[in-house]
């Protein structure tokens, strides 16, 4: 698994649960805890709330939710061009 697969996958695992331990991720994504440990300590680096506690596990901070993608009606009317353009290739 590619690295940038991985940090996803681990904010993935820990937004769809309340605690997830090191050993938890680990486990899920086949890699050593300390590997974990790396990536969290990475992520929170770049800015995402990941919340931590030696013994508990990690969570997810508040207000780190994607906004839902929305597009124009010109917008989708161009996607929807697009798509039919590529398919006709």
């Amino acid at each position: 698994m590619r690295r940038a697969d991985r940090l996803f996958q681990i904010v993935q695992l820990i937004r769809g649960r309340r605690l997830s331990t090191a050993a938890f991720l680990a486990e899920r994504l086949e890699v050593s805890q300390r590997t974990i440990y790396r990536d969290v300590a990475d992520l929170q680096h770049q800015g995402v709330p990941i919340e931590g506690e030696a013994g508990v596990g990690y969570r997810l901070g508040a207000g780190f939710e994607l906004p839902p993608l929305m597009f124009s009606q010109g917008e989708a009317n161009a996607l929807v061009a697009a798509a039919r353009l590529a398919q006709g290739s």
